[in-house]
Formats: C-alpha cells, sequence, structure tokens
C-alpha cells in the first residue's frame, strides 16, 4: 500500500495531503482522513462502490479526476467552513441556490465540478451566493 504524505503546510491544498509519491491519491488515506468507509467514499464522489477495493480501478484516470476533484472543492471551502470535515459536510448537504438547490457532491457526480469551482472563484471574489 503507498502511504499518502500526511504533513499538510497552511497554504497547500488539501489534495497534496492525500497524494502519494507517484501523484495518485491514496483512497484508503482519504477515506480514514474523513472517517468514511471506502464505499461511503466512493459514493460521495460518485463512483461504483466496489471501485476503491481494486488498486487498478482507485489508479484509474476517472477515479482519481473524482477524487481530485472533490477534494479541490472542499480545500476551498475549509477555511470558511471551520475545517475539513465542515467543508465536507457543506459538499455533501448544502444546497447551493445557483444551482437550484443541488449540492456540490451532486453537481461533481454529474461531472459539473468545474461548475461549482467557478461558483465559488465567484463568491471568493465578492459575488452573491
Amino acid at each position: 500500500m503507498v502511504q499518502a504524505v500526511k504533513i499538510r503546510q497552511d497554504n497547500a491544498p488539501l489534495v497534496l495531503s492525500y497524494m502519494g509519491p507517484g501523484g495518485k491519491i491514496a483512497a484508503d488515506e482519504v477515506a480514514d482522513g474523513f472517517g468514511m468507509s471506502k464505499s461511503q467514499l466512493a459514493e460521495t464522489a460518485g463512483l461504483a462502490r466496489e471501485t476503491l477495493y481494486r488498486a487498478e480501478r482507485s489508479r484509474g484516470a476517472k477515479t482519481q479526476g473524482r477524487l481530485r476533484e472533490m477534494l479541490e472543492i472542499i480545500s476551498r471551502v475549509s477555511e470558511w467552513a471551520g475545517g475539513k470535515e465542515q467543508a465536507m459536510a457543506w459538499y455533501r448537504a448544502q444546497p447551493i441556490a445557483a444551482f437550484g438547490g443541488r449540492t456540490a457532491e451532486a453537481l461533481v457526480k454529474d461531472g459539473k465540478a468545474a461548475a461549482v469551482r467557478d461558483y465559488l472563484d465567484h463568491v471568493a471574489l465578492g459575488g452573491f451566493a
């Protein structure tokens, strides 16, 4: 099993703290870091439940992309949410009015992570939520 880098610098994106030496996100470490099972993490990222239990699939481009998108969004909101756990709660449960009440989780599952990032950029620049 590849060990993810455990040290996170204050300004470093959250995704880097879960990245192993080969540049791949260690799904086991992400699940542990958020107190989830791999099945729960897969569901949260919009992946099939068994995906994270198979090494070759967990290192695949689609899986890595979804995990990266999820972690990038959580990283963006963690400071104002009060930490990564609160950011995960926001990601999973907070309806976003600009997207018809859909959550960031639902949008990422539908392949709309870029729209969520654009929305967060807009809010960060002082735009209305």
